[in-house]
């Protein structure tokens, strides 16, 4: 899988990206991720990306034309006018992270990693021009409820959430399954899900976990877990799944 990182920032991935599973994906070449310098794309002598708002107000706004052009020429392509837009292909996302986005979820991530290409605009400043996400960006992602001061970190944030998800990222498949964000069935069985919320179907974060040394300070691990019973232990995790979600989480409960 490809990423592309549009960016006035380009030395900021210089370390989110070299650490863990995402470093261990790019050597193993199962994923590339490629960083554009916005700046490459303004005519001016001052590398001038933003403006003005129309209409007053505080802040500067990233300008249309060094978003578009940088795009056209990570797809090899015009993206078209007002008069004809020319879509991307079905395996490519343009992704604009923004405040004003939807909310990137697991199933966000999920779908991302179904596709072959991902270019992520981050925003900087006061916004961006309204054209970028009207007819540039097919999908405009908030990593969620603040206001940061760009989207350097929460595109590191989705490459991150959607490499861990690729085949043979983990090693171990089983790590993505079970982790919080899968999903309980009516009849309390815990799966790894693809999609959202279904009829009687509920998301749960992930259950508690321990390792040793068994009583730390007087803390004990909780016998079922030291007792070697693995249909006990599935059944206690399953409901302190349950539990924590319950506690932490009851948003993800139908109502």
């Amino acid at each position: 899988m490809r990423f592309d990182l549009i960016t006035i920032f380009p030395e900021f991935f210089a370390g989110p990206l070299d650490y863990g599973i995402v470093r261990r994906a790019r050597e193993a070449g199962l994923v590339e991720i490629h960083v554009q310098d916005l700046r490459e794309f303004t005519k001016d002598r001052h590398k001038t990306v933003d403006d003005r708002p129309f209409g007053g107000g505080e802040g500067m706004v990233l300008k249309p034309e060094p978003l578009f052009e940088a795009v056209e020429k990570l797809l090899g392509h015009g993206v078209g006018d007002a008069s004809e837009r020319v879509a991307p292909e079905p395996s490519t996302a343009i992704v604009l992270m923004s405040a004003a986005g939807r909310l990137f979820t697991q199933e966000t991530a999920r779908r991302f990693a179904n596709l072959e290409r991902l270019i992520l605009i981050c925003g900087r400043y006061e916004g961006v021009d309204e054209r970028v996400a009207e007819h540039l960006a097919t999908e405009e992602i908030s990593v969620g409820d603040y206001v940061l001061s760009g989207g350097e970190l929460p595109a590191a944030i989705v490459v991150d959430a959607v490499t861990r998800l690729l085949p043979g990222a983990l090693g171990n498949e089983a790590s993505a399954e079970n982790e919080s964000f899968r999903e309980l069935s009516p009849g309390g069985v815990t799966s790894a899900v693809n999609h959202r919320l279904t009829s009687g179907a509920r998301l749960l974060l992930d259950y508690p976990h321990y390792t040793r040394p068994s009583d730390f300070r007087g803390w004990k691990v909780p016998e079922v877990l030291i007792g070697g019973n693995h249909a006990e232990v599935a059944k206690w995790r399953s409901l302190q799944a349950e539990e924590k979600t319950r506690r932490n989480r009851p948003d993800l409960f139908p109502r």
